[in-house]
């Protein structure tokens, strides 16, 4: 049963089992007030000054299709928060769906802005061998959003248990009506585990505000991820418990640079 103490909810294991369960079986779940407010506004104020500053960097920010951008957030405060990277609700529901030792290899924000469009639907990666082998959850993306996200200001859709099916009979599916896109409203503070492989697209964002949407990914060990990277910054690493270090794949640097440029452009299959 979950319970809410200072506002903020409390799961129990029976809960976890069921987020991963629902994870296993739809391809995503959702986590209600997981984050707490003060948290939400810390990484809103702070993203809103990031991205100002981004747009003023040549390839400061990766295209998302029309008014839609991607960007890697620096590993500094408020987002290198182990409260948020290594929330124990989140790493027990990874625990239970990762058959091996994964790792954390991106922090980065989806922010589509008033003019964007339906997004192609799409996979963020190729299944392990091919559609006619079952491909495992071998990678997820962690969600949440830094506003409440509303029917007009681009919520995330999705066919639920389209990463158990071949590409083009999930196409296929979706197009007949068999399998609906779903819409998914969270308020801040709610967390959302989801199934790169599933089929998805972004909406349109018809307010005049962006809608921020933080995506933390975590893979098995072995998979390789030249698209997203972390860079971390000595001191700060070295801070870390080893099993925090062992879960971050990242470069350590002695300074972090002051500019970044964005690689990860390419993200649909």
């Amino acid at each position: 049963m979950v319970q809410t103490i200072g506002g903020i909810a409390k799961y129990s294991a029976t809960d976890l089992d069921r987020f991963a369960q629902q994870l296993n079986k739809d391809g995503i779940c959702v986590i209600p007030g997981l984050f707490e407010q003060k948290l939400i506004g810390e990484w809103a104020e702070a993203f809103e000054k990031l991205f100002r500053d981004r747009q003023n960097q040549a390839g400061g920010l990766a295209p998302r299709e029309v008014a839609r951008y991607y960007l890697t957030l620096p590993w500094v405060s408020p987002f290198a928060n182990v409260s948020v990277f290594a929330n124990p609700v989140i790493m027990g529901i990874l625990e239970r769906v990762f058959f091996q030792e994964y790792v954390m290899v991106q922090l980065g924000v989806d922010v589509p802005f008033q003019g964007s469009d339906y997004q192609e639907i799409h996979r963020d990666f190729r299944p392990l061998f091919s559609d006619q082998i079952l491909t495992p959850l071998y990678a997820l993306a962690v969600n949440f959003p830094l506003v409440e996200v509303t029917r007009d200001n681009g919520p995330f859709q999705m066919a639920l248990g389209t990463h158990l099916l071949p590409r083009e009979e999930g196409l296929k599916k979706i197009a007949s009506g068999e399998i609906p896109m779903e819409s998914f409203y969270m308020q801040p503070g709610d967390v959302m585990i989801r199934s790169p492989l599933a089929l998805h697209r972004g909406s349109p964002n018809r307010t005049s505000q962006p809608r921020p949407m933080v995506v933390m990914g975590y893979v098995m060990h072995w998979l390789h991820t030249p698209k997203v990277e972390l860079t971390l910054q000595q001191d700060y690493y070295e801070s870390l418990p080893i099993e925090l270090k062992q879960m971050l794949r990242c470069q350590v640097v002695e300074q972090l640079p002051k500019e970044k440029l964005e690689t990860y452009v390419n993200f649909k299959y």
